[in-house]
């Protein structure tokens, strides 16, 4: 690490990589794996559409209480000791649920386990908005995101080895976690030595608002964004199986698909660089929403169960990629709060989506609530992203 901060190319893959692998197992383990092992969960548990929404509603509460808490922490305790934690509540989390006896305990479990992808990501978008070169920032940020690609992919083929036996497989999330959080303890850089301010920097004001101009815009896309992906996160195994009429190793093939996609929404950095943050979260908005109604109104077809899951996995990765980068660009000095405030903002549009999403199955079809959701999405296209350059924004 030099003088300023800025960490050598090496020590900047590491923390990219491990970054990437810490997100990997909160959102693609911990979180998303539970639509995943849903239909085995309602099988043992007997639980209806509407219970399971409510399960996954509790995740997405817990996780926008973790992003709350992460996003106030991280600039006091430092980017380590919080992103480490959400390697420990990933590891607690999968570990009640592979333990799990009744129904009440498996919602505990999965609020537990969901609420650490609220805290992995704020400590993480600090370190590398503060360590990593500014020629870089963006591409790597997006990288670390692209991290819950990578966490779907390798679930799929662990429930494809489980099977019915859904508990051996967060057996193994679990040590997958408890794994990732020693390994982002090694990388992640520690709070630097605290510096007493000089007389001359007491004076000066707040550096940045909580909510600088073009907040609301942020806030209002990245909530219709996670209503709109509610359905497939939660819903998309199921949905799959029943209506669909798939057998369990091909809907197992379109997650694994969904997850492999993923990693491409890694490239959301660049798209930004290209076409700018404003064009770029319209034409993935407008995709997602096509994507969504495609996958409603074909259910049945082979190709669209694997391709809809493979689009929805790039397009939500990118979205939040875009999300991401737009949160640390409204706050330039304390990246962790653009970031924390993106999030959460995703978090409360799914855990009150999701029941909602559930309810509509239960009365109608589950075809119907995935058509509410693409409608959700093509709103969210509607929305104005921010024109600014980081240049602009810094000055």
């Amino acid at each position: 690490m030099t003088d300023t901060g800025t960490l050598s190319a090496q020590a900047a893959r590491h923390l990219t990589v491990s970054g990437a692998c810490l997100i990997a197992v909160c959102y693609g383990l911990a979180r998303f794996a539970y639509g995943l092992f849903l239909p085995g969960m309602r099988e043992e548990f007997a639980l209806s559409s509407g219970a399971a929404g409510v399960i996954a509603a509790a995740s997405y509460s817990a996780y926008c209480a973790g992003i709350a808490a992460s996003g106030a922490l991280t600039p006091r305790l430092g980017a380590r000791t919080v992103a480490v934690s959400a390697g420990v509540l990933a590891t607690v989390g999968c570990a009640l649920i592979a333990a799990a006896p009744s129904t009440a305990a498996l919602g505990v479990g999965v609020a537990v386990a969901g609420s650490s992808t609220g805290v992995a990501s704020p400590p993480l978008a600090h370190a590398v908005a503060l360590h990593i070169d500014p020629s870089r920032r963006d591409r790597a940020q997006t990288i670390v995101n692209a991290g819950t690609g990578i966490g779907v992919m390798v679930s799929g083929p662990v429930a494809l080895l489980a099977q019915d036996h859904w508990r051996i497989g967060w057996l193994a999330f679990t040590l997958a976690a408890a794994v990732v959080a020693v390994w982002v303890w090694r990388t992640v850089p520690p709070r630097p030595p605290h510096r007493p301010k000089k007389a001359s920097q007491t004076t000066r004001p707040a550096p940045s608002a909580l909510f600088p101009r073009g907040s609301l815009s942020l806030v209002t896309a990245a909530v219709l964004m996670g209503a709109a992906s509610a359905a497939g996160w939660t819903f998309g195994q199921d949905f799959l199986q029943t209506e669909g009429g798939h057998d369990r190793t091909l809907a197992t093939a379109a997650w694994i698909c969904l997850g492999a996609s993923g990693l491409f929404g890694a490239v959301a950095g660049d798209l930004i660089r290209a076409v700018s943050l404003r064009s770029a979260w319209t034409a993935l908005m407008l995709a997602f929403a096509a994507t969504t109604a495609v996958w409603a109104l074909w259910p049945q077809s082979p190709a669209v169960a694997v391709l809809a899951s493979a689009a929805f996995g790039a397009l939500y990765v990118a979205l939040t990629g875009v999300l991401l980068v737009w949160g640390t660009r409204l706050h330039t000095r304390r990246p962790s709060t653009g970031v924390g405030i993106a999030f959460l903002a995703i978090a409360l549009g799914q855990a009150a989506a999701t029941p909602a999403i559930g309810a509509v199955a239960d009365l109608s079809s589950m075809s119907e609530a995935f058509l509410v959701a693409a409608g959700v999405a093509l709103t969210g296209s509607l929305i104005r992203g921010a024109r600014r350059t980081v240049s602009e924004v810094s000055a």
